[in-house]
């Protein structure tokens, strides 16, 4: 892949800026920096306005084909975009898993009457989505999902649990992984739904993260339904559909977060200065590390995302992305509390943490959601490399 720009993408990029600076110094001046990592609940419906005004102005789905709605941008046009989002501070974006994750999935695998029925939806922000994947005995081993759902005819009947679901008290649907074949296992027999969240037998329960906040919930499904047609791809394929979607979770998106990664490192490099910690010999030798790492994970992530991920394939690149990435920022956010030094140690009260404090605690999930760091390098042993399964009871 060819990394530099053509004047065309820089004239893009000068398009982008202009765009995002005339905006967030006016209407949503206000929105700058708000909503990130272990701060979801930040003006979420400001955030969820600014969504709209993107979707109004052309600024959404950037990369899907034009006969889906979608601006059919090429790769580095994305990048372009994403990289002056998160330099002009705006804020997090509410529509990630509906816009990112399951806008491609249905484009990829969904009939033509449920792309007509959601993806103009979407993409204007007008029906927000979460992901109904890990479960209590099930977290990054989603083979082992334990939630059912049955056709009685009428329609699909979804029972059980899912945990660790972003943003469920916000959304309208949810795209579930469920067991649909009686007395299957692993992989097989598992089904890919879009459930309404807004019915009786869905119960959503927040969960108080270390942050303080409330990211993610708890969803019970009773007797929840939703209609016979909005299973994606046929019944039983949940599992390679599931799969594509994590593919999906790993995309251009990941670009714009290293732009906000190396806004955070430059953070810790100031503090160092300030306190005194940049003469320390062992942390100038970590800053220099967390500053090579970062361009590492940009260039991986444009290689991975331009196709060409080496001779471990499109799901190894995927899971080396995420092992890299993950343990990256946990790593950061423990550099963060070395340089603060024994202050960060110290909470204010009522329980207010400062930004790198936040840094370090959200870090700690970074290497377990999405598929966990251990899930990842098995990933990698048995299905790339070839080595002998991981024995299991």
């Amino acid at each position: 892949m060819d990394l530099r720009y053509s004047a065309e993408d820089e004239r893009f990029r000068r398009e982008a800026r202009d765009w995002l600076e005339t905006y967030l110094s006016d209407d949503f001046a206000g929105l700058r920096g708000l909503g990130g990592p272990g701060r979801e609940h930040e003006a979420f419906e400001e955030r969820l306005a600014w969504d709209r005004h993107l979707g109004a102005h052309g600024w959404t789905a950037l990369g899907w084909p034009p006969e889906h709605g979608g601006r059919g941008l090429s790769l580095l046009r994305q990048v372009v975009f994403h990289e002056e989002y998160a330099r002009a501070e705006a804020p997090a974006r509410v529509n990630h898993l509906g816009e990112e994750l399951l806008g491609p999935t249905l484009i990829a695998f969904g009939s033509d009457a449920q792309r007509e029925r959601f993806l103009p939806k979407i993409r204007a922000v007008e029906e927000l989505w979460c992901q109904g994947y890990s479960e209590p005995n099930a977290g990054s081993d989603l083979a082992a999902v334990a939630t059912r759902a049955v056709n009685d005819g009428d329609g699909w009947v979804v029972d059980g649990q899912k945990i660790w679901t972003s943003l469920a008290h916000q959304a309208d649907w949810c795209f579930v992984v469920a067991r649909t074949t009686p007395g299957s296992r692993r992989h097989d027999g598992l089904s890919y739904l879009l459930v309404p969240m807004r019915q009786e037998g869905v119960t959503v329960r927040p969960i108080t993260q270390l942050t303080g906040t409330s990211e993610f919930n708890e969803v019970f499904f009773d007797g929840a339904r939703t209609e016979t047609s909005l299973v994606v791809g046929e019944p039983g394929d949940g599992w390679k559909v599931a799969m594509a979607t994590l593919g999906f979770e790993r995309g251009i998106s990941t670009i714009g977060q290293q732009v906000a990664f190396a806004r955070e490192l430059a953070a810790v490099v100031t503090l160092a200065r300030r306190n005194g910690a940049i003469d320390d010999p062992v942390i100038q030798d970590r800053i220099a590390h967390a500053h090579m790492g970062l361009d590492l994970l940009r260039l991986h992530a444009l290689r991975t995302l331009a196709g060409s991920p080496g001779e471990t394939g499109a799901m190894g690149a995927a899971s080396v992305a995420k092992l890299v990435w993950a343990t990256w920022h946990r790593s950061l956010g423990e550099l963060a509390m070395q340089v603060a030094g024994a202050s960060a140690l110290v909470v204010a009260e009522p329980y207010e943490l400062d930004d790198l404090q936040r840094l370090f605690l959200y870090t700690r999930a970074d290497t377990i959601y999405g598929g966990s760091n251990e899930i990842q390098r098995n990933i990698l042993a048995e299905r790339v490399l070839g080595l002998p399964r991981e024995a299991r009871p």
